[in-house]
């Protein structure tokens, strides 16, 4: 029998926050009739947001195509979802059963430089797209790809989305942290970008790229133009790599702001020597197709030899899944104007939107007006990252902890909150120390995704359960 002494110890090294302990937790109080509120994780239908018509309509066409054979059944569906699912079947004859290129389907791949060009103005190499299994998947094949000698290193945002320290800690890499700047929105400091990397060579640490998540996971901020000019900079000036996480590009709300991705500004500063990793998902935005796992990974300024590399792990797991790569054809190739579905497609896709926007609002109002908690109102993603105050128990002064102490002591002091508040209210969010936070600070993740009404709540009993939280500690 397999103990848990024979199992790799950089799996049980690896942890991912937004699955941990709190939400295993949550699921046994929902067992026993509790109301939760999930906070926790970007998973849009799972929290009532409905999917798309157009898009399941035509993956339903795909999967039993028989439904085109007869007139009845066929009626059901507009005229122009018949013809796309005809087209793609054209296009791929051996249906959603068959394995695919390694790369992907070539009309899909070529669907998404179609949709860069659009999107940036800029030319696309299809055959620089590959097809993934969600964004994730793309980010663990550039970790292989690029994790060649164990002091091989990562720059990641503080905080991040788990899966990067995860992977990292899987991939026997090194991780380098470096801060995002809370006070300006969450954006990158150059200051910062120099303290980390220094501290790194200094650490015998060789780093290789640098991560970055635009709009942000967990802050929910949106970077300017400039901001993503100076990483390209730092890039090409330290021969680092760039990871651009661009899955919730659709999701921006503030007024005044817009997405700009990675490749538009790299074409706009004519940069030829950074390699960029662009990842791309039909998780968010608006259509939250988590479960069909979608996605693409665009590359520039790579080498045939080194992309063919590419393809050969690609080759390993033979391809992506195939229904995930038609969503993600779906999301860069929707309903054009004076289509059958056009109108409804626009109307839902606003709709989910402009209701993610407003919770937004509700979420972000609401928590900085209570006393000891501090956030924005999300710029852009799914989420808010808030920082919270609580006063020190009697006796304990951080001051005179070591780095590790604080760290442990910080980070037992979150999970304990987000526990019991877990426990007192429903909500369920994922403490800060998952994400990552400067020392001294404790924060939490929630998302904003629940119905408004969930939301509307959430914020009434957080700020009934914070204060009361603290005056225990208070008067421990």
């Amino acid at each position: 029998m397999v103990k848990l002494s024979d199992v790799n110890s950089k799996l049980q090294k690896a942890h991912y926050a937004v699955r941990g302990k709190i939400v295993i937790r949550a699921q046994e109080l929902e067992g026993q009739g509790k109301k939760i509120i999930y906070c926790n994780i970007g998973n849009p239908q799972a929290l009532k947001q409905k999917p798309l018509t157009f898009v399941r309509q035509v993956l339903s066409l795909l999967e039993y195509p028989a439904l085109m054979d007869n007139p009845g059944p066929a009626a059901a569906f507009p005229a122009d979802a018949v013809a796309r699912a005809k087209m793609i079947l054209e296009k791929n004859p051996t249906g959603t059963g068959a394995y695919t290129q390694s790369a992907g389907i070539p009309f899909i791949r070529q669907a998404i430089a179609d949709f860069i060009q659009k999107r940036d103005g800029i030319t696309a190499d299809p055959n620089r797209i590959l097809l993934t299994d969600g964004a994730s998947k793309g980010v663990q094949a550039v970790f292989t790809l690029l994790t060649n000698k164990e002091n091989d290193g990562y720059m990641i945002p503080i905080p991040q989305y788990p899966l990067y320290s995860a992977t990292i800690e899987l991939y026997g890499a090194r991780q380098v942290n470096y801060f995002l700047d809370e006070k300006n929105e969450w954006q990158l400091n150059a200051l910062e970008l120099e303290r980390s990397l220094e501290e790194a060579r200094q650490n015998g640490i060789n780093t290789v790229a640098i991560a970055v998540i635009n709009p942000g996971n967990p802050t929910g901020a949106v970077l300017s133009k400039e901001n993503i000019r100076m990483v390209i900079r730092f890039a090409r000036e330290h021969k680092l790599a760039i990871l651009a996480d661009e899955v919730y590009q659709e999701n921006v709300y503030a007024p005044g702001l817009k997405f700009h991705s990675f490749a538009q500004i790299m074409h706009e500063l004519g940069e030829k020597e950074v390699t960029l990793f662009s990842f791309h998902s039909v998780s968010k935005g608006f259509l939250g197709e988590c479960g069909h796992r979608g996605g693409y990974l665009e590359i520039r300024n790579m080498p045939d030899d080194v992309y063919a590399e590419m393809i050969k792990l690609q080759s390993i797991g033979l391809c992506s899944n195939v229904d995930g790569q038609l969503v993600t054809y779906l999301m860069v190739a929707p309903p054009k104007f004076g289509d059958a579905s056009y109108e409804l497609y626009e109307k839902e896709r606003a709709a989910i939107l402009g209701d993610l926007k407003e919770k937004a609002e509700i979420l972000g109002r609401g928590l900085s007006a209570i006393e000891g908690m501090h956030t924005h109102i999300p710029q852009g993603a799914m989420y808010a990252f808030v920082r919270f105050d609580l006063p020190h128990p009697k006796g304990t002064d951080p001051e005179t902890m070591t780095p590790e102490e604080r760290h442990k002591y910080e980070a037992a002091r979150d999970s304990k909150y987000c526990l019991r508040l877990l426990e007192d209210t429903g909500i369920c969010v994922v403490p800060g120390s998952g994400f990552g936070q400067q020392p001294g600070t404790l924060h939490f993740r929630t998302t904003f995704l629940p119905p408004k009404e969930d939301i509307t709540a959430l914020v009434e009993k957080m700020k009934r359960f914070h204060a009361s939280y603290v005056e225990k500690i208070k008067s421990a």
